[in-house]
């Protein structure tokens, strides 16, 4: 080696010493200046909780500490020759891969809390802040100094993107499961007293009642696609496959401020936009309920629907699983039974004119209004006053041969209800 060279070599030394120091003794400066800047520029900082914004301070003042530290590791640019390329400080020995310490001495004492309370953007911009302090008051001077922070800096950013993507793979991944134990919760009844902060870890925001779906499937549907398509028809959804069924809970996604929609909400018209994700099967559309909390009702009915559908070989797609109550009945559902004895049956026990009556007579006679109106010794037009008071009090209609096998249905179960009372 050259006594020139040797010369070179040992005022780059000691010029490289003499900027460690200086680093050394202005990185308080540094991260001082970095969080006031931070204050004065970012809305969204300045409005953080007290223990987030000194999370953020941490993570700054360790990224500022570890620039010094990658600094001292990087030995002088070597020359020919010379032995200089060798790592200069056991930082650069045990830390082989710069992308990989840069992220564990920034964001390894990060709380967890933070990286999802603090998106990527903002991350970036929090560097690029950083960055413009640093430049501005403590690497002007120096171009080499200015030209290893801007290499550095590159390296944070990549490290930040990783860390990102990997909490959000992970995060994921856990969500996936959690909503499938969400809908599985929902679908069979159970794990009431833990749904709520399920839910809400899902971020679940819905307004209005709450129904579920339960639609027939092949193959592993793209539940991305099926999520993204159900949030641009209003509606915030949960999903789980459930072997050749699809369990959908869905409600109206709450209003983005200053926006409104442009029809109103309608889960048959959800569903229906929905349809090029399920198979020829039936789906069927559990009744609505009032918040998620109660969606296991909704759930079991559109399930009890759904099993007993065929049974109805004219039904539409979708159905409503209250139309196919005649058929659950049928098929053993319980909460069908109550359903129509509550909502057919009662009420016409309880009118003061002989409305259950009529419709009994009407029923046996064949939906014959002259044969009712014998059997009762009534005029025909009575029998027809009495029919149209029938479908207001309960809302299906006797004249309807759906309907009337509904309400005939729920005659013969409030009868053998009553006998074992």
């Amino acid at each position: 080696m050259s006594d020139h060279t040797a010369a070179g070599g040992g005022s780059r030394a000691s010029d490289r010493s003499q900027t460690l120091t200086r680093l050394r003794s202005v990185s308080g400066e540094m991260a001082t200046a970095t969080l006031q800047r931070l204050d004065e520029t970012l809305p969204w900082y300045a409005a953080l909780p007290p223990a987030r914004r000194s999370a953020i301070g941490l993570v700054a003042q360790s990224g500022i500490q570890s620039f010094i530290n990658w600094f001292a590791s990087r030995g002088l640019p070597s020359d020919s020759g010379t032995a200089e390329s060798e790592p200069t400080s056991a930082a650069e020995a045990s830390h082989p891969h710069t992308d990989a310490w840069v992220a564990a001495d920034i964001f390894g004492n990060a709380p967890r809390e933070l990286i999802r309370s603090v998106s990527l953007q903002q991350t970036l911009q929090l560097v690029q802040v950083v960055i413009s302090v640093v430049q501005e008051q403590f690497t002007s001077d120096d171009p080499e100094l200015r030209l290893a922070f801007l290499t550095y800096s590159r390296d944070v950013a990549f490290a930040a993107a990783d860390v990102y993507a990997k909490a959000a793979e992970a995060r994921g991944q856990w969500d996936d499961r959690l909503e499938a134990l969400v809908v599985d919760s929902v679908l069979n009844g159970e794990s009431a007293d833990e749904l709520p902060s399920r839910v809400a870890a899902l971020g679940w925001q819905a307004v209005g009642e709450v129904n579920a779906v339960i639609a027939s499937v092949h193959g592993v549907p793209d539940l991305d696609q099926l999520r993204r398509q159900a949030r641009q028809l209003g509606a915030e959804l949960l999903v789980g496959v459930q072997a050749d069924r699809l369990v959908l809970v869905l409600a109206e996604s709450e209003h983005e401020e200053g926006v409104e929609r442009s029809a109103a909400f309608s889960v048959q018209r959800v569903v229906s936009g929905l349809m090029s994700h399920f198979s020829d099967g039936p789906i069927v559309i559990g009744p609505p309920v009032p918040t998620v909390l109660e969606a296991s009702t909704s759930a079991q009915a559109a399930q009890a629907g759904f099993t007993a559908v065929a049974g109805w070989q004219s039904a539409p797609r979708p159905t409503l699983a209250d139309d196919v109550l005649p058929e659950r009945a049928l098929a053993g559902d319980p909460l069908a039974r109550v359903t129509l004895i509550q909502r057919a049956y009662l009420p016409l026990v309880q009118q003061t004119t002989d409305l259950l009556g009529t419709l009994r007579a009407y029923l046996e006679s064949g939906r014959s209004l002259e044969g009712t109106a014998r059997a009762l010794y009534v005029h025909p037009n009575t029998v027809r006053y009495r029919l149209r008071r029938i479908a207001e009090v309960v809302g299906w209609d006797p004249t309807e041969p759906r309907d009337a096998l509904i309400l005939q249905t729920a005659l013969i179960l409030g009868a053998i209800n009553d006998t074992h009372e």
